[in-house]
């Protein structure tokens, strides 16, 4: 793959390089020229596009796909290609499928249909059999096949020794084990977040309570095995005050939160539209602050968009038996950017790499071309003609957004919007 591209505005923090306007000459996919002006040597592509800026290549932490068993709502062909029209080259695969990918045989699978694709898919294997909170499924085998992390996805491992046994278990090969922050003694039958709105809605609520008394208890039972903890999507003010805690005692956690968690409160909620039925649910604007001001200040690792692809059946019925989730790849960058400088945008976007076992790829000459295009300076009403999943769950529908993606250069592929 050999490409020039022309007048891009570089934003990486760890190149020489950033906020500078240059011209990038790139050779059988690796960077080998970066200079104010380049003539275009061999008649390579050129890529020249309006206001033009690039970075390392955005990472999420946690989508699912649906494939295999339910395709019907996203394969993992289109789901890659949604990830790279809207700006990733790496995602982290969730567990979430049917059947649950738990075995060495089910990570060989996902990373062969991903194969030679320009993202790059990390999957995630189930913590424990089926996902069914039982027995601890095949962690080094599946790690030895490429799983970079163990996740029931959505489903909190209730038996507090399990966990202990699996982060001990994990410990021996640096595995990452993740955990879903939700008590569900505590959140019952609950499908909002239990506070005014849901009162006068008239939905049952899931309190505060029951995130934060599962990471008080995850965080305990870290501080006595030892291993490596990730808490995807965590939701309330006290979580965020739990964990910068544990990090000031040096134990070693990692955390996530939901895109729509920032953006979005249980006020949201009041014509009962069931693409806000989300896990963990919408919380108050005084959660919404403590995540965003968590992000800010580091404590909260990663940002993901827990994309969620679900058919329409499943959404378009009662509140109450509506499922969870909703899908965000395509609007990430637009989302995050009501709420952060395009520089702490790209800097949230591009983090967390390296708990998942990838590289940052800074933008310097000799390295690997690992780019997202994008143009930071443009609004937009978010409709459904811009989603590029099989599944329409989308939150942000309808909603107003900043910057358009122009797509991604990575592993000597080029995926670009037409």
């Amino acid at each position: 793959m050999n490409i020039l591209i022309k007048s891009a505005t570089i934003i990486d923090s760890k190149s020489e390089f950033h906020n500078a306007s240059q011209d990038l000459l790139i050779e059988n996919g690796v960077i080998t020229k970066i200079a104010k002006s380049i003539k275009n040597p061999n008649n390579y592509q050129e890529i020249q596009l309006d206001n033009l800026h690039i970075s390392q290549g955005w990472f999420d932490s946690g989508v699912s796909f649906g494939e295999p068993g339910w395709e019907e709502r996203e394969t993992i062909a289109n789901g890659l290609k949604t990830a790279a029209l809207s700006g990733f080259t790496a995602v982290a695969l969730n567990a979430n499928s049917n059947p649950v990918i738990d075995s060495n045989a089910d990570i060989t699978f996902i990373k062969a249909k991903s194969q030679n694709n320009a993202v790059n898919l990390l999957p995630i294997g189930a913590l424990t059999v089926s996902s069914k909170g039982e027995d601890l499924a095949e962690l080094y085998d599946m790690s030895s096949a490429g799983a970079a992390a163990f996740y029931d996805y959505k489903r909190p491992i209730s038996n507090p020794n399990l966990m202990k046994i699996a982060l001990q278990y994990a410990a021996n090969f640096d595995g990452l084990v993740c955990s879903f922050p939700q008590e569900n003694k505590i959140a019952g039958k609950g499908v909002v977040h239990e506070h005014i709105a849901s009162t006068r809605l008239g939905l049952k609520g899931i309190p505060a309570l029951a995130e934060e008394m599962q990471i008080s208890r995850d965080l305990f039972l870290l501080e006595y095995t030892g291993g490596k903890l990730h808490i995807p999507t965590i939701s309330t003010a006290r979580s965020v005050a739990l964990i910068r805690e544990a990090k000031k005692k040096k134990l070693d956690v990692t955390c996530s939160v939901a895109i729509h968690n920032l953006i979005f409160t249980d006020e949201a909620l009041s014509d009962f539209n069931t693409h806000f039925k989300v896990l963990p649910p919408l919380r108050t604007q005084e959660d919404a602050d403590a995540l965003i001001e968590g992000v800010k200040d580091g404590t909260i690792d990663m940002v993901t968009t827990d994309h969620n692809p679900l058919n329409i059946e499943l959404k378009k019925i009662e509140f109450d038996y509506a499922d969870y989730g909703t899908i965000g790849l395509e609007s990430a960058f637009g989302a995050l950017q009501k709420l952060f400088t395009t520089k702490k945008t790209i800097d949230i976007l591009t983090r967390g790499k390296d708990r998942f076992g990838l590289e940052q790829t800074p933008i310097k000459e000799g390295t690997v071309a690992n780019l997202t295009l994008f143009n930071p300076n443009t609004k937009s009403t978010f409709t459904k003609a811009d989603i590029l999943s099989k599944s329409k769950n989308a939150i942000f529908e309808n909603e107003s957004l900043n910057g358009l993606v122009y797509g991604i250069i990575a592993n000597q592929q080029a995926v670009l919007k037409s």
